[in-house]
C-alpha cells in the first residue's frame, strides 16, 4: 500500500517515513500542499497523511483542494490543533479520521489499518483470505495450510496486494504504483524479482500454485 506524507517539519517527515516504510508501506513526501497536489494528481496513494500546519496553504484548504480535484482515499490529519473546533474542521475539510500530536505511533498505523480496511472491504476485517493463504494485518502474519510464512517488509506488502486484488490481473504498472514509490525505476525487472521470490515461499513448498503469469499483462492471484 502507498502512503502520502505531508509535513513540512523534515524530522518529523523522516520519523513517518521510516516507521511506515518499517511497517511494510510505501511512501512518498511532499513538504507543502501544493506539493501534494501535484504528487496525488500523478500517483494512486491509498492514503494521505497530512498535517494541518502547513506552510502557505494549510491542511484544511489542502485536503478540500484534494476532494474537489476528485483524491477518492483516505486523508488521515496530524495536527497539535487539539480543539473540537479544530477536529470539525478538518473532518468538515474532508479528512476522514484525526489524530492530535504527539501520538503513540501503534496508534497511528493501527489508524491507517481501519482506514484502509474500510476503503478496500467496507467492513472491519483485520485477516485477508484467499484459498488456504492467510494474512493478520495487525500481526502481520502469514500462513499458507497453516504453515507460518516469514517474508520481508516489501514481500508481504506484495503479497497484500495480490490478497486485496484476487482474480483479477494485475499489471507492473499497478503493482509499482501501489507497492513501490515515486523513485522506482520503472526500467528495471525488481517487480519480477519480488514476485519470483514471493512464490518461492507461497507456491513453490506446495502443491497448487496461487500466482500465476500472464503473459502480456501481469500477474494473478488465483486457484487453478
Amino acid at each position: 500500500m502507498r502512503i502520502l506524507v505531508v509535513e513540512d517539519q523534515k524530522k518529523m517527515s523522516g520519523f513517518l517515513q521510516k516507521g511506515l516504510a518499517e511497517a511494510g508501506y510505501s511512501v512518498d513526501v511532499a513538504e507543502t500542499g501544493v506539493a501534494a497536489e501535484a504528487l496525488a494528481a500523478e500517483n494512486p496513494y491509498d492514503l494521505i497523511l497530512l498535517d494541518a500546519m502547513l506552510p502557505g496553504q494549510n491542511g484544511f484548504d489542502t485536503a478540500r483542494h484534494l476532494r474537489r480535484d476528485g483524491y477518492p482515499g483516505p486523508i488521515l490529519m496530524l495536527t497539535a490543533l487539539a480543539g473540537t473546533k479544530d477536529k470539525v474542521h478538518g473532518l468538515d475539510s474532508g479528512a476522514d479520521d484525526y489524530l492530535t500530536k504527539p501520538f503513540a505511533f501503534d496508534e497511528l498505523l493501527a489508524r491507517i489499518r481501519a482506514l484502509l480496511r474500510r476503503r478496500n472491504s467496507g467492513e472491519m476485517q483485520s485477516q485477508l483470505r484467499f484459498a488456504d493463504l492467510e494474512m493478520d494485518l495487525i500481526t502481520r502474519r502469514v500462513s499458507r495450510a497453516g504453515k507460518p510464512l516469514t517474508l520481508t517488509a516489501k514481500e508481504f506488502a506484495l503479497l497484500e496486494y495480490f490478497l486485496r486484488h484476487p482474480n483479477r490481473p494485475l499489471s507492473r504498472t499497478e503493482i509499482s504504483e501501489h507497492v513501490w514509490d515515486v523513485h522506482f525505476d520503472s526500467g528495471s525487472n525488481v517487480i519480477d524479482v519480488y514476485v519470483n521470490m514471493l512464490r518461492k515461499k507461497v507456491d513453490q513448498p506446495f502443491k497448487t500454485k496461487l500466482i500465476h503469469t500472464m503473459i502480456g499483462a501481469g500477474y494473478v492471484l488465483r486457484e487453478e
